[in-house]
């Protein structure tokens, strides 16, 4: 459960430390004091996504810090996958997000990505909020209800693993019937492409030996010059110029007669002979560069259109020899499949009827087991809509089969039937906004009970809701928090005065900056917050009154 949750630099919260309890935590508070945020905050540290706009005015940057105990099978589990362990039983998770969306995740002090966060948070809270009362407005969410309350989780993955192999078997086979002449045609260019690399033998590494030959042949006058010139520097004209070698042997003579007289120097004389010699092997190579270089028009020309060859190649079918010959050895293989064409569409189809007679025999499967839990989910969940001041409530699972799709072969959609005497129908037509809320919440209190969450977070889902109603919503949210930790968000006196534990979200001006704070409330506190709900601007003693008889009858019935 979530014991700890420490906000700082989000919309108008700068720092705030909450401490939540088990049973049922409700916050209170008057509209624009921050309620939602704390909501946006636990979200964000849940992975998510966040808006820059959540960054208070003149911060860099938000953080949210959760502290979870008594972490659930389940969320351990998928911390053990992601490669994280808890401390003692404690999980901390922590994000910190930038105004440039830069992101700062951790889990239990190592680095963690938002994924991460993403992946383990929707086994430790659950958030409804009040738009997701309207989700019963659209029939294609109600199957998940269903597969939700019957823990079909395993075999609606195991079913969408094959129903996607069976789409890309189809898919593959779709495009393989699409056009004999364009197969033709592609056949045919590969062919060519084929011929005209074989033909080509090119070898990695040619393009670039062949434009050094090229670069000697067209320059061979001057690299004449060039070597010629140091020819003469190393070795003289053979005369009266000495070059460096005759220069250096001379030098050598001299230092080896010093020698004799001055032993110091004798390793001088060595190195000195031993320069002699390195540049004696310089001399003979620049020799043989020079009677290596000659005059060939014909290799010439006969380079050139080997290298203009290679451009084209190169522009046609990649930027290098490996670039090219792997294209060759790509159209080698699409040649060859293109010829067995015939072969492998008879094995895909194959294949394919196989697939899809698994699909089926896995989605009829699922589909059965949908109809019992249906069954169940409807006796459930109308038992808690009577329990929730609606006593004439019916709700029907409509199940119709439908061609293979991603959920199987089943169209599911809640009938409901609120007024007695009325036959259900879509609740789209019959449900208004305090009946779609109390529905969800219904719904809720019978899918907590296989619920693999520790919390279970109600954003305003009060919304509509007055009188006797709000009393036995209420009465569900209590029975709710008796099975997991709960946090309610409300404006209703009747759910506030059911709460174990109670936070005011107050906001407050100080120099021109807004302030948002939440504070537990004492008895007296949850009496003064109370007398507010009820009173509004002006709390009269009535107001008071009524806040304690209903504190007083939630201690009686505890």
């Amino acid at each position: 459960m979530l014991t700890n949750l420490y906000i700082e630099n989000i919309a108008v919260i700068e720092k705030t430390n909450i401490e939540f309890s088990r049973g049922l935590n409700v916050l209170t508070g008057e509209t624009g004091a921050g309620k939602s945020i704390v909501i946006d905050a636990i979200s964000a540290v849940l992975g998510r996504r966040t808006s820059r706009e959540l960054v208070r005015t003149g911060a860099q940057s938000a953080f949210v810090s959760a502290t979870f105990s008594e972490i659930g099978d389940t969320a351990l589990r998928m911390l053990t996958d992601l490669g994280y362990t808890t401390e003692d039983g404690q999980l901390i998770i922590e994000r910190e997000f930038t105004l440039s969306g830069k992101n700062n995740c951790r889990i239990n002090g190592r680095p963690a990505p938002v994924s991460a966060l993403r992946e383990v948070g929707r086994f430790l809270i659950n958030i409804h909020g009040q738009h997701e009362s309207y989700e019963l407005m659209s029939p294609d969410l109600h199957i998940g209800y269903i597969d939700a309350l019957g823990g079909h989780q395993s075999e609606l993955d195991k079913y969408r693993a094959e129903f996607a192999h069976y789409k890309e078997l189809s898919r593959i086979l779709s495009q393989k019937d699409s056009d004999d002449r364009e197969r033709a045609r592609r056949a045919d260019l590969l062919s060519f492409q084929i011929e005209e690399l074989e033909s080509a033998d090119l070898q990695i590494g040619e393009a670039e030996a062949l434009t050094e030959e090229r670069n000697i042949l067209a320059n061979s006058q001057r690299l004449r010059e060039l070597l010629s010139s140091a020819n003469f520097y190393l070795s003289g004209d053979g005369g009266e110029l000495p070059g460096a070698l005759s220069l250096l042997s001379d030098s050598s003579d001299t230092v080896s007669a010093a020698s004799q007289l001055m032993p110091s120097v004798e390793t001088t004389s060595e190195r000195i002979q031993n320069a002699y010699y390195e540049l004696q092997d310089i001399a003979s190579d620049i020799s043989s560069a020079l009677e290596s270089i000659e005059d060939d028009p014909q290799r010439l020309e006969e380079i050139e259109l080997r290298l203009d060859l290679i451009s084209k190649l190169q522009k046609k079918y990649g930027d290098t020899a490996e670039e090219i010959l792997r294209y060759l050895e790509d159209i080698r293989a699409e040649l060859d499949a293109i010829n067995r064409f015939a072969e492998d569409r008879e094995q895909l189809l194959l294949e394919q009827q196989e697939s899809f007679a698994l699909c089926t025999s896995l989605a009829t499967d699922l589909s059965e087991k949908r109809r019992t839990v249906a069954e169940r989910f409807s006796q459930q969940v109308a038992l808690e809509m009577r329990n929730l001041d609606m006593p004439s409530a019916k709700i029907e699972v409509s199940q119709l089969n439908c061609p293979l799709c991603e959920n199987g072969i089943d169209v599911v959609e809640f009938l409901v039937s609120t007024n007695a005497g009325e036959p259900p129908k879509p609740v789209a037509k019959v449900a208004s906004g305090g009946e779609l809320s109390r529905m969800m919440l219904a719904i809720k209190n019978v899918l907590s009970r296989s619920d693999p969450t520790d919390t279970l977070i109600f954003d305003e889902v009060d919304s509509g809701i007055s009188g006797s109603a709000a009393r036995r919503v209420g009465d569900a949210l209590k029975r709710v928090s008796t099975q997991c930790q709960s946090l309610c968000v409300t404006h209703l006196p009747q759910i506030a005065a059911l709460a174990d534990s109670h936070y005011l979200i107050k906001k407050s001006e100080h120099e021109g900056r807004t302030f948002t704070k939440v504070t537990p409330l004492t008895f007296e506190g949850r009496v003064e917050e109370l007398a507010r709900i009820i009173g509004g601007v002006e709390i009269g003693d009535a107001a008071y009154d009524y806040a304690r008889e209903l504190l007083s009858e939630n201690t009686n019935n505890n």
